[in-house]
């Protein structure tokens, strides 16, 4: 969906487009792919989406689109995001993966972008039986330009205008997203009553674990429940793998997204970026850990991983201050 959405556009050799390093490689991997450059910008600290002011300060003659990434399941400020690209005559392409159904200022992401992208993987809040994505915008000669694209690039069939690609969602997908459609509202129900009791039961261990921030615009769809584990500074020991390991060790699941920020990936190395360059995003790569906050979890299973999480922070001291 990135890759047709900059097709779509024009984005070619010798465009920038700006968008966060603490994102699934996907966003900027489709820029490179059209010969574009990705231009990194660093996140805001308590959302862990892609910080307005940095965006603004990495806009060049070169830049043709700003590509926010709604991280988690919750919005990027897109007020203030729209703002910059209107000043500056740039395209807004919504990387909403993550995000389908949450909403910013009462509007739902991939209707507030020039163009919108989602993802049907099956860990998605909404999810198919394989691979599958959709493509939303409000301008019509662009989203007939999109439909040829993602059909080879013809119109009518067997007269090639544009070399396109295979990218048409097959009817299996269609069949079983159709279902699920009916629920997603549900879905996101759920996940917001574990995420609000996370956040009630975690609150006594805000020395030790950091609960998530909901912006006061967005109504987010917590596609992860993502906590922060600062670790006490020079110790050289990661609090959050310890707590990790902790909970595998007690058969519950967590994740870290993302462990490697792409701006220190090494396929995107020529583009110069040292470790520094975005510290709110580094940071977070050493601190972040999801906890589970799928919506059929049962209250003895939420109970289960608080408290693990309290018995590791009772075992393991708490940290003076937030590096």
């Amino acid at each position: 969906a990135i890759l047709l959405a900059l097709m779509g556009l024009g984005v070619g050799p010798g465009d920038e487009v700006i968008l966060p390093s603490f994102t699934f490689f996907a966003s900027a991997g489709s820029v490179w792919r059209l010969g574009a450059k990705p231009v990194f910008a660093d996140i805001k600290p308590d959302t862990f989406n892609i910080d307005p002011a940095d965006i603004e300060q990495k806009i060049t003659p070169a830049t043709r689109a700003i590509m926010p990434v709604h991280l988690f399941g919750q919005a990027a400020d897109m007020a203030a995001i729209s703002a910059i690209a209107e000043r500056h005559s740039l395209h807004v392409i919504e990387d909403a993966a993550q995000a389908i159904g949450a909403t910013h200022a009462g509007r739902p992401v991939g209707g507030l972008g020039t163009v919108g992208c989602f993802s049907f993987y099956p860990t998605k809040n909404l999810g198919g039986f394989g691979d599958g994505g959709m493509i939303t915008t409000d301008d019509p000669a662009l989203a007939e330009d999109l439909r040829v694209l993602c059909n080879h690039g013809q119109r009518p069939r067997y007269y090639h205008h544009h070399v396109g690609v295979n990218s048409r969602l097959d009817t299996l997908q269609a069949a079983v997203l159709g279902v699920k459609l009916n629920e997603l509202d549900a879905y996101a129900d759920g996940r917001r009553r574990n995420a609000e009791r996370y956040a009630e039961k975690l609150a006594p261990l805000a020395g030790s674990v950091q609960i998530p921030v909901e912006a006061d615009a967005c109504r987010s769809v917590w596609n992860q429940y993502t906590v922060r584990v600062p670790s006490e500074s020079g110790s050289g020991e990661n609090r959050r793998d310890a707590l990790q390991q902790f909970l595998a060790e007690r058969k519950i699941g967590s994740a870290i997204y993302y462990p490697l920020p792409l701006h220190l990936q090494p396929c995107f190395a020529s583009l110069g970026y040292r470790p520094g360059d975005l510290p709110h995003t580094e940071l977070a790569a050493e601190q972040v850990l999801s906890l589970p906050v799928f919506p059929e979890m049962t209250t003895a299973e939420h109970d289960a991983v608080v408290a693990a999480i309290t018995a590791f922070c009772a075992a393991a001291p708490a940290v003076s201050e937030a590096a």
